[in-house]
Formats: structure tokens, sequence, C-alpha cells
């Protein structure tokens, strides 16, 4: 089982837009990390985001370039400050491939708590996990857009 885990693509700051979209930077570095991704065989079954907009808009990118028939859903615990146990847990119990976008310091956490052994998290970009049978996680891959 593989866990894609994406940091969302640059975003307008609040000043400019309080729902904080993507920037037309944030939009080229989602179509960019997709495509990686894509080039990397990133086909996940489900496509989770913590239902912020600069979120949301990133998961479109990748649910529209690496998986269009994916389960596309808001889950609970991909927010900033949601305890990365939540998501580790989860993640535990599920068997498909799954992609997850979210915010620092969440994913950082959440990788972490999957693999000790993660020490960095790309900005805007990709950590890609593979879980063994006896669900032991490493990182196989780190991918920046």
């Amino acid at each position: 089982m593989r866990i894609f885990l994406v940091h969302h693509a640059d975003a307008v700051g609040p000043d400019v837009d309080s729902q904080r979209p993507l920037s037309s930077l944030g939009r080229q570095q989602a179509e960019t990390l997709a495509a990686k991704l894509g080039a990397a065989g990133c086909v996940p079954a489900a496509i989770w985001h913590s239902g912020k907009l600069r979120a949301r808009e990133t998961a479109e990118t990748m649910l529209r370039v690496c998986s269009p028939f994916a389960e596309f859903k808001m889950v609970r615990g991909l927010r900033p400050d949601d305890p990365p146990e939540w998501m580790r847990d989860v993640l535990k119990a599920e068997t498909r491939d799954v992609m997850i976008v979210g915010h620092m310091p969440s994913l950082p956490a959440i990788a972490a708590s999957l693999s000790p052994a993660v020490t960095q998290f790309p900005l805007h970009g990709a950590l890609i996990v593979e879980r063994s049978e006896a669900g032991i996680c490493s990182v196989i891959s780190s991918l920046s857009p």
C-alpha cells in the first residue's frame, strides 16, 4: 500500500482573499507536481483533502491528472492543527493506495508518525510512503513541484 502525502500548492494571502485559493504560481505547482506523481505511478484509489479551499483545489488537480476515478472527499484529521494520530490511525486501517492533501505543520507530523525516519517535508511537494504487509512504513520518494 502506498500513501501519497501532498502539501497544498501556493495560495494567495489572507489579505487578498480570506478563503486563500491557489495563486497562479500555485496552480502551476499543482500541475507540475501532479505530472511528477503520475510519472511515479501514482494512481490512488482515494484522494482526501482537508476541506480548506487551497487543499481542495490542489486535490482536484491531482484527481484530474493522476486518478480521475478515485474516491474524492474531505476528511477529518488533515487541518493544520489536527493531531497527527487521527490520520495515522485511519491510514493504518486502510488497504488502498491513498493520497492526502493537507497543510503544514500537520503533514510532516503525520509522516513522522508513520515513519520516524522522516525529518523533512518538501514545501508544496509530496512524500510517497510505502507500507509493507508487516505494517512498516518507509519513505520511497520525495517530490518538489
